[in-house]
Order: C-alpha cells, then structure tokens, then sequence
C-alpha cells in the first residue's frame, strides 16, 4: 500500500470532511438499521424456538378440504400455537403459550342477544351441531407487519348467523371474548378495556370466507389460538380475528372495537389489509411470514381481492380504515 505525505497530496483529493462525516454516518444508519432488522427477526424466531408448542389435542372427526383456501404451504404447528397476539394472556408473543397451558374451554356456552328471533344461550355442542367442519388454509396478516399460514378448521360464519335468525334491523354483528381474571393473568393489567370486543358489518359476516373457527391442522383448537371458538376474516388484519367467543350480539348501530377504543387513529373498524394505509408507527407495504427471512410485498386484501372487493364499492379504504 502506498501512503502518501499530506505536503504530496492536492486539495482536491483530499475529501470535504462534512463528506466525510455525513458518509461515515450513513454507514452507521445503515449498518444499524440491518443489525435491527436481523435482530428483529432473530428475536421472532427465538421467540418460536424458546416458547413451548401447544400439546396435539383429539382429532376432529369428518374433516373436509375447504374450496376457499389457499393452496400455500402451511407454518408448522410450532409457529402456530408460540407467537401469537392474545392479551388476555399477557402482550408478549410467547406468553399465550405459556400462560393458557391451563385454560378452561369446557364446558362453553355462547350467548346470542341483540336484533334477532333466537336470542338465548347456546352450549358449544350446539353451535357446532350439523356443521360440517372444513379445513381452509388462509393467509394471516397481523398488522405489526407479520404474517403466517393458518390451516384453520371451521365452518360459515353465515350458517350460524341463519340459525339466529337476525331481524330487517340487524346491520353489525357484535362478538366478545370471555372475560376472566382468574384464569387470563393480563386482564388483571389495564392494557385494554376488557372484556375484548369486535364487530363486522353484515355482509362482512355473511361472506363466506368469514368462519367460525374449531380447530387448527385437524385437531381441536388449542387454547393459545383462542379455544374453543374464535372468529377468521382471512382479508383483515388479526386484531378482528377475536378469540375464545362468549357472546354474539345483532346491532343497528356499527359497534366500536376493542383497539379502535384503545386508539382509534391507529386502528379503524374495518381493518381491512391495504399496504396503501400505514400505521403510524410502520409501514404495511411489506410483511414478514413467520420462517422466513426475507420480507414480501403486503397485497390489498391479503390476497383475496378478488372475493371481497366489492363489499367496499363506493368506500374510502383510506378513511375507513
């Protein structure tokens, strides 16, 4: 290497130390911001690897492939059921596994109250009697820009809906998760308003590729993925994917959801996925699948566009978001 006296050097080699500096900056900002990236996906990934999986539960009889999936390859029942968003059990994604291992879903009954002709409560047995439980593998979007595959077992939403037998001024459905702090350590912490509430507009519920969900893989559903009962809207963010279902409510008036409550310029009713409207703490454009290293591009309506777009004719998706 050659090393040159300064006396031998023109001022014009010599680079601008504000170049200088500024260059040397953006080397750190970038170096700084890979090292974050790499750590935040190595800390989801420890956080599968660290948290213990749910134990396989009873097989569910007379499972059929459902016509409305997608025909991606699945996350493993590892990745399912140890990062997962459910505060009632603490806001860590590993805490449902570890928190709910003792969780109570028998026996379960589900009330139905509001705008309709059947109103009463309904034991599980009940709400699952007659229906013939399909296996759909939808796409999960969670809204702190993760995704999975799911291969959810459940059946219409709609079905369940028809047996209640809404009335002409029936235009929401109001859901809510069981509220019970002796068994769901966060609800002790005032993290949320409990008990955990969400809604879908009638259309969205009758739609169907909106189900009710009993089981993950062709198993019953574990406690962590919100046992016994929870909610799948494959074309919206999580947070609308309510777990552990108690109550079921027809309404005239749009319900306000549990996280439109808790901050409603961050998060919206419909909470349709659209790359087009970012958080404001993130961006929604890309999305990390759990598995995976590198990030893809977020597609409107996570990719089921096709099916559900014209619900929203008319609608500003960027105001109602």
């Amino acid at each position: 290497m050659l090393i040159k006296a300064a006396a031998d050097i023109p001022s014009s080699d010599i680079t601008d130390k504000r170049l200088y500096m500024n260059r040397r900056a953006f080397i750190q900002s970038a170096t700084g911001a890979a090292l974050s990236t790499v750590a935040t996906v190595l800390g989801a990934e420890a956080l599968v690897r660290a948290a213990q999986p749910a134990p396989h539960g009873r097989k569910l009889a007379h499972v059929t492939p459902g016509a409305l999936g997608t025909g991606e390859q699945p996350n493993t029942w590892e990745q399912v059921t140890t990062y997962n968003n459910y505060y009632e059990f603490g806001t860590d994604k590993s805490d449902p596994a570890e928190m709910a291992r003792n969780f109570k879903t028998e026996p379960w009954t589900v009330t139905v109250d509001g705008e309709c002709n059947k109103k009463g409560v309904m034991n599980l047995e009940d709400v699952l009697k007659g229906e013939t439980l399909e296996e759909r593998v939808y796409r999960h979007r969670c809204v702190e820009a993760w995704s999975m595959i799911i291969p959810w077992v459940g059946f219409p939403l709609a079905n369940f809906i028809k047996r209640c037998e809404p009335t002409s001024k029936a235009k929401y459905v109001e859901f809510y998760t069981l509220y019970d702090p002796k068994q769901m350590p966060g609800t002790r912490v005032p993290v949320l308003r409990w008990p955990y509430v969400e809604g879908l507009r009638m259309d969205e519920a009758m739609h169907p590729l909106t189900i009710l969900v009993a089981g993950l893989y062709d198993e019953v559903l574990p406690n962590q993925d919100g046992a016994p009962l929870r909610l799948a809207v494959p074309w919206k963010y999580g947070f609308k994917h309510i777990k552990s279902i108690v109550k079921v409510r027809f309404v005239e008036r749009q319900p306000l959801n549990t996280w439109q409550q808790q901050a409603p310029d961050e998060y919206g009713f419909y909470a349709n996925v659209n790359p087009g409207v970012d958080h404001p703490r993130w961006s929604q454009n890309t999305e990390r699948r759990i598995g995976e290293f590198l990030r893809r591009k977020t597609v409107m309506f996570n990719g089921y566009g096709d099916q559900v777009a014209s619900l929203y004719t008319g609608l500003d998706l960027r105001r109602n978001y």
